[in-house]
């Protein structure tokens, strides 16, 4: 088994490493051609022309687009990834400070979204071919037509407002400040033992995360409810029926361990969507994550960050869709042997 799972991540690294060249090529060279001036962004308004020549030379952005991107992913093999413009700091530095962020929110709102998807889709599974079937069909259509920035909204007026149940700006409470271990503000706080500060963490990113999951759970549903309904037709569905197995037992631990599977892959290349999706949601929530960033630097036409925050999104993308081809192994014996 572990020597098959070597296998898969090597086949996976050696296509992910040109893969990513590529992408690096597009982007560098889309955001250059791009009708700004990023240096206009900083400089004084007052600056003479020759102090603006200056400072474009000194970020590099004198040289022909080809000269730039080489000397650009020269260092980055070397491990320099260069500063922002704007920010005047290491772009490694700023995605570092809040990528641990965005991750736990895209976690979190995986986990509500399967818990919702996987409890929602076994009971549309359950009252297929009676009337409840046609509700749970309409509920989860509706579900899939408000994006997560509407549910964001909806549930900071009725849980944060309407009802202040719970807090949504933010990462946690005013009144903490977060020990610096490794950025993951749960991890940090159960290394300290600060109980305190992770409930205000958890408190924090409920809502958030929710707004995620309530986006992501009804195509969990449908496609659960489905791949059950396509394997509940099997003939070792029919003979475990024959000798009187209930319909539960046969569905918990029969059917679902195949019909689990399409629904894996769907959550596994949807996760690089949630992650791109936590951009709107940690707007709304003043959630200091990557999507922040991104934003922050679009506006500042920090092209650096930008460039940076983009690559780190595709490598997420890239991750989750190989933890997930290695799980289908894990869990397919078919593919085992194959």
């Amino acid at each position: 088994m572990l020597r098959l799972i070597l296998a898969i991540l090597l086949r996976r690294l050696i296509v992910v490493i040109p893969m990513l060249l590529v992408v690096s090529v597009m982007i560098f060279v889309i955001l250059r051609l791009l009708p700004v001036d990023p240096i206009a962004m900083i400089i004084s308004p007052t600056a003479l022309p020759h102090e603006v020549e200056a400072t474009r030379a000194f970020h590099g952005l004198d040289k022909p687009i080809p000269v730039q991107y080489l000397i650009w992913i020269g260092n980055v093999f070397s491990g320099d990834f260069g500063n922002a413009i704007s920010f005047r700091v290491s772009v490694l530095n700023l995605v570092g400070e809040t990528l641990p962020a965005t991750i736990e929110l895209a976690l979190f709102a995986l986990f509500f979204a399967v818990i919702i998807g996987f409890g929602a889709g076994l009971y549309m599974f359950h009252v297929r071919g009676t009337v409840r079937e046609t509700v749970t069909d309409v509920f989860s259509i509706a579900m899939l037509s408000f994006p997560d920035f509407l549910w964001a909204l909806i549930l900071i007026l009725l849980v944060g407002v309407q009802w202040a149940i719970l807090p949504f700006t933010g990462r946690y409470g005013p009144e903490f400040i977060a020990p610096d271990i490794t950025g993951f503000i749960f991890l940090d706080a159960i290394i300290t033992a600060d109980g305190p500060l992770l409930w205000s963490a958890l408190g924090h990113i409920i809502l958030p995360a929710l707004a995620l999951a309530l986006a992501f759970a009804p195509l969990i549903m449908r496609v659960l409810k489905s791949s059950l309904t396509e394997v509940m037709t099997e003939d070792y569905i029919t003979l475990a029926r024959l000798r009187g197995i209930s319909e539960w037992r046969i569905l918990l631990r029969h059917a679902l361990k195949n019909g689990v599977l399409p629904t894996l892959t769907l959550v596994g290349v949807q996760f690089g969507f949630l992650f791109g999706g936590t951009l709107l949601v940690e707007i709304i929530f003043a959630y200091p994550g990557l999507g922040n960033l991104m934003v922050r630097a679009i506006r500042n036409t920090d092209l650096p960050v930008i460039q940076m925050a983009a690559l780190t999104y595709c490598v997420v993308v890239l991750a989750s869709n190989t933890v997930v081809d290695v799980l289908y192994v894990v869990l397919n014996p078919k593919l085992r042997k194959e």
